[in-house]
């Protein structure tokens, strides 16, 4: 693969994680990254809602119901694995399985962009995924760091959820896309759509510059930190295809489920846990979410997420 075959969000990503490194003065203004952030949650709801409003709500019922029992299965995999082989305690483990069962909505967007860029078709109500997936891990999460114990603030924790900034946005641009359908929303086309890579450029540059923050946390926990930040990507890119596949979804589908339970939560789930498990450590979390699976994801994960789905269709 040559360097110019490189998607360019990918070089503002690593030209982020370089400048991070080297310990430069190099950051987004808040209030840019703020709207930076907001823009591209919306256009990511938007471009789900627009798919909705051309398809009946209900043949999508089987395919919501199977992707939110995923979202509840995913972190009861992974989270012995951490209890008896990674060897933490019980609300790391629990805190650690929320953010993999949950999604990164940056890691989505690259996916996306992967997909229009070779123009790879997919279902574009892959969004309402995101939403579905963003809130089962999170309950989960506090389930298995304490049990069903009447001293969790439930309603502080659904207010976190529900109300917060990312499933807040995911959701309103979802009905107005799903409301206004294709043709209402042209008006408006040419700041979300038009504009989608160069904002999802900036995100990145910004999360390269981010990540660089959390490298150094990787020498205190060592190996298996990062083995399990590669490998369970790869394990939950295959349940992924094999989900993707009986849902008959398209090859472009099936690659961008396979990315979605692929990635780990670094917004909504920290978020959430800070309420509901404080006395989980957030930097195991997010030195392995976005420290080493998020820069797995985007450089190396998605073109082999799309490669095996590949094969998986001409399997069938």
């Amino acid at each position: 693969m040559s360097l110019s075959s490189i998607d360019p969000v990918i070089w503002f990503f690593l030209f982020g994680l370089f400048a991070g490194v080297m310990k430069s003065e190099l950051r987004l203004p808040s209030q840019i990254y703020e709207l930076v952030s907001m823009l591209l949650l919306l256009t990511i709801g938007l471009k789900g809602g627009i798919e909705l409003a051309r398809q009946p709500f209900g043949v999508l019922l089987p395919q919501i119901a199977v992707i939110v029992a995923m979202g509840f299965l995913l972190p009861f995999i992974i989270f012995p694995v951490l209890r008896y082989v990674g060897k933490f305690n019980r609300p790391d483990s629990a805190s650690i399985a929320a953010h993999y069962g949950s999604v990164s909505v940056g890691t989505f967007a690259v996916a996306v962009a992967y997909m229009n860029t070779r123009n790879i078709v997919f279902e574009e109500h892959m969004a309402l995924f995101v939403v579905l997936l963003e809130i089962p891990a999170i309950l989960i999460g506090i389930i298995l760091s304490k049990g069903m114990s009447k001293d969790t603030q439930w309603s502080k924790v659904m207010n976190e959820v529900m109300l917060g900034r990312g499933v807040m946005l995911l959701v309103g641009g979802l009905l107005i896309g799903w409301v206004s359908g294709p043709t209402g929303v042209e008006s408006i086309s040419p700041l979300f759509f038009d504009l989608f890579k160069g904002i999802l450029a900036l995100f990145l540059l910004e999360m390269g510059l981010i990540t660089a923050t959390q490298l150094s946390s990787l020498k205190k926990y060592g190996l298996f930190l990062f083995a399990f930040g590669i490998l369970t990507p790869i394990v939950f890119s295959i349940i992924g295809i094999i989900v993707g596949t009986s849902l008959n979804l398209s090859t472009g589908g099936t690659a961008i489920l396979a990315t979605l339970f692929a990635s780990a939560s670094y917004i909504a789930v920290p978020a959430a846990m800070r309420i509901s498990v404080p006395e989980a450590n957030p930097t195991l979390s997010l030195s392995a979410s976005l420290g080493i699976t998020f820069p797995f994801n985007i450089i190396i994960g998605i073109p082999i997420y799309y490669a095996f789905s590949q094969y998986a269709h001409n399997l069938l």
